[in-house]
């Protein structure tokens, strides 16, 4: 991305990533700004499973500020939004992400937030993974595209290729799905900004070889129970 936006906000189908991509994000913002004013907000109230919330101590040992919805990480079903939030909007020092879930009825909290989102330099990128249902094919993504955006009442920025199946990722994995997102980019003009990658997954010959504008290696911060 040529430009370093203030606010990155991560939306997509369940199981494409977005908390892991979250974290990894405001890590990096933090390697790049090693003194500034960071936060990351977990905005998942529909879905109490795999947040980026879970990452709360590494996310603390690296001074970012975390906030979560009320009650996050208890057994009560019905987070509520902190107001904390609007803090990024109030204090323009703050850089971080946004990690949106519960796909179109979790991405109906941007719409609310839309009047201060318009004033804010802010990204709204949707995270793939063609290893996942509901976004394995160009018309998939695009139907999904299409819902998230009318939720959110937003335009979605740019497009995050995460395909993987965990450790069985191989590098064929990951440039189908960066394949896919060029088709859909030529059809809908929306273009594909980020392809994200576990650490040990690829090579540096083979990472020198992905087409994404900027390629992102993450740590694994969320532990996932089957």
């Amino acid at each position: 991305m040529d430009k370093e936006s203030r606010l990155k906000i991560i939306i997509g189908a369940y199981g494409s990533g977005k908390s892991e991509i979250s974290v990894n994000l405001a890590l990096n913002m933090r390697k790049k700004d090693p003194e500034g004013k960071i936060l990351l907000a977990d905005l998942d109230i529909v879905n109490p499973f795999y947040r980026s919330a879970d990452a709360g101590e590494i996310l603390e040992r690296n001074g970012i500020r975390l906030i979560s919805p009320m009650y996050a990480n208890s057994n009560v079903d019905a987070p509520v939004l902190s107001g904390e939030v609007y803090v990024i909007f109030d204090d323009e020092d703050y850089k971080g992400v946004f990690d949106i879930g519960g796909e179109d009825m979790g991405a109906t909290i941007l719409g609310s937030m839309k009047s201060r989102l318009d004033n804010t330099e802010a990204e709204l990128l949707m995270a793939v993974n063609i290893r996942r249902p509901f976004t394995s094919t160009a018309d998939e993504i695009i139907v999904m595209a299409s819902e998230l955006q009318e939720a959110s009442k937003l335009k979605i920025t740019g497009f995050i290729n995460n395909t993987n199946v965990l450790e069985l990722t191989s590098f064929e994995d990951i440039t189908e799905g960066e394949q896919v997102l060029l088709k859909v980019q030529e059809r809908t003009g929306i273009p594909l900004v980020m392809t994200s990658v576990m650490e040990g997954v690829l090579t540096d010959d083979q990472l020198s070889k992905l087409k994404s504008p900027e390629v992102i290696r993450m740590q694994r911060t969320i532990k996932y129970a089957y």
